[in-house]
């Protein structure tokens, strides 16, 4: 656990019960807040990830982007919209430093707040006619084999046309704001996130004609895993796993009506934080 929690959380509370704003937590948190609050923790109410949508006002994250995006893969349009304070240096969503927050929050209470929605993507995979899994992603998609040091092919088309076959170590589907994730660590383009497109980052490509493609985000992308190919994964905002064999059918479509609802930071812009995250992004280790 981040020390900065065992500090952070009781003066959090403490902040908000002097507002008279009552306070849940997600309930499979709960062994943890009871090591900070000890005996103490009797006064919270732990709810499931799908009442804390349903039921309050503001979700408030504390931890950084993956923290977020556990969390706000599950929203639909009904969701509240979620305050997300970043505990570490290298956070893109997260918009609330730990140092700047509890300003954040008094704005928001005195009716200051501005709300960006995000889209979710849907992926769906298929064998035959029959429809073996279906989840949501907010920042990517990634395509990789199981198996060290074997390579294989995938066939990508979207509604009108066939975009390409590739064969290499995998293929990264990113959205606009994941499109600082992973798919920049293998060479893809940044974009910004008012840009409805996807990006399509090969992972080590056989050939090297094979380079990140921005496509529109408008119609369903159909990713085709052919017979020969061996067992390989799929792995949704680097959280969530689903194995998929050889003659499924991957597809991923922009969701009409699910949506991830973040609170903006008005002190900043999405090009100041791409300046000030590149700039903290140089660590020594």
């Amino acid at each position: 656990m981040i020390p900065e929690y065992s500090s952070v959380l009781p003066n959090l509370c403490s902040w908000l019960r002097r507002r008279k704003i009552a306070i849940a937590f997600v309930d499979y948190e709960e062994e943890r807040i009871k090591k900070i609050f000890k005996s103490s923790s009797k006064n919270f109410e732990f709810l499931s990830v799908q009442k804390m949508h349903k039921e309050n006002d503001i979700n408030i994250t504390l931890g950084g982007d993956g923290t977020l995006l556990g969390f706000g893969r599950l929203s639909d349009r009904n969701s509240a919209p979620i305050f997300g304070v970043n505990m570490g240096n290298l956070g893109f969503i997260t918009e609330f430093s730990k140092g700047e927050f509890f300003e954040g929050l008094a704005s928001i209470i005195n009716g200051s707040c501005k709300v960006s929605k995000i889209p979710l993507y849907k992926v769906q995979v298929h064998k035959g006619k029959k429809k073996t899994f279906e989840s949501f992603f907010l920042n990517d998609l990634v395509i990789s084999k199981n198996d060290i040091s074997r390579m294989f092919s995938l066939s990508v088309e979207n509604e009108e046309e066939h975009i390409y076959n590739l064969s290499g170590d995998g293929l990264i589907v990113s959205s606009p704001i994941g499109s600082t994730a992973y798919s920049l660590a293998a060479g893809g383009p940044i974009i910004n996130p008012e840009v409805g497109a996807l990006v399509l980052t090969p992972i080590c490509p056989h050939s090297l004609t094979h380079r990140p493609i921005v496509i529109s985000d408008r119609q369903k992308l159909s990713i085709k895993i052919p017979p020969q190919s061996h067992a390989v994964t799929l792995t949704l905002d680097g959280q969530e796993m689903k194995d998929a064999s050889s003659r499924t059918i991957v597809t991923i479509s922009k969701s009409p009506s699910r949506y991830v609802k973040i609170i903006e930071n008005p002190s900043r812009t999405y090009f100041d934080t791409l300046k000030e995250k590149f700039t903290y992004g140089r660590r020594s280790f």
